[in-house]
């Protein structure tokens, strides 16, 4: 599988990338949705994003509306620490908004790949 992770936070993304990578996935990433929509131009073949949804530049909520006008068919899985407020209002809106699937920051190399597996 083709897949795009999307995080302003290096350290996670290096934690999903490795993931992912170890289960045999193709993975580009990105560290806004402005990267990461160019990335989508780019690889045409890619089936899922994983986006934060807390970014500087173009955050992850309105890289999902993005996403779901250019691309309909690509799967979209929303995390998020949440901030200050706590993830779960934004989980809650980025399912709105067109998100497959959310999952809440921390998050385990298992739980990351079993929400994969549910998509």
């Amino acid at each position: 599988m083709k897949i795009l992770v999307i995080d302003d936070d290096w350290y996670v993304r290096k934690f999903i990338l490795t993931t992912l990578e170890r289960e045999n996935h193709t993975v580009y990433e990105a560290g806004d949705g402005l990267q990461g929509l160019a990335a989508l131009q780019k690889h045409q073949d890619i089936s899922v994003v994983i986006t934060d949804l807390i970014m500087p530049e173009k955050e992850g909520l309105e890289t999902i509306i993005e996403i779901r006008a250019l691309f309909p068919s690509i799967k979209i899985m929303a995390i998020s620490g949440g901030g200050k407020v706590g993830p779960d209002n934004y989980l809650v809106l980025a399912d709105t908004l067109g998100a497959n699937s959310t999952l809440k920051k921390p998050f385990t190399g298992k739980e990351l790949l079993d929400a994969l597996k549910n998509l």
